[in-house]
């Protein structure tokens, strides 16, 4: 069982991510899952019926504008990183929690190394999918890599100097 980083601690994986190529056969009605936006796009419909929880993934070409208004059916937003160099997905969970509000799990899947956790954590995200090779226990120690920041961000709304004068 895949183990992930969620809220600074690791745990087991309970969610299913389905493949970009998924269809609903044989998905139980009762389990959790990460649907690709394809299948969303396809059969929103049927999602919001089944028991079981519902999330949606996004790969790096795809813009979170496109279900901004149906946020709501989500209880976790996963935001696919195909390489460690492509941040595009940065924005998008900032985007998600300041100018969307959302209030859900924004979890990294695909090339999601330590390097980026602590960078991820301040644009949003709480949960993280490590790459399969990597291990989370070493990985967690990436949020105490800091110990101040400067800049504001999501998950810091004042930056230091604003900070220092309150």
């Amino acid at each position: 069982m895949q183990r992930i980083i969620k809220n600074g601690q690791v745990i087991d994986e309970t969610w299913h991510l389905l493949a970009k190529d998924a269809t609903l056969d044989g998905v139980p009605n009762c389990d959790d899952i990460i649907v690709p936006l394809a299948l969303w796009r396809d059969h929103a419909h049927a999602l919001k019926a089944r028991d079981g929880g519902l999330g949606v993934w996004l790969d790096s070409d795809e813009e979170i504008e496109e279900i901004a208004d149906q946020l709501e059916y989500f209880q976790v937003i996963a935001l696919n990183f195909p390489a460690f160099t492509d941040g595009r997905h940065s924005s998008t969970a900032y985007l998600l929690r300041q100018r969307y509000g959302y209030k859900g799990e924004v979890r990294a899947i695909g090339d999601v190394l330590r390097d980026q956790l602590f960078a991820l954590k301040r644009c949003g995200f709480d949960a993280f999918a490590l790459r399969a090779d990597k291990d989370p226990y070493d990985a967690i120690k990436a949020f105490e890599d800091y110990s101040e920041v400067y800049q504001a961000s999501s998950d810091q709304p004042l930056p230091l100097f604003r900070r220092r004068t309150a």
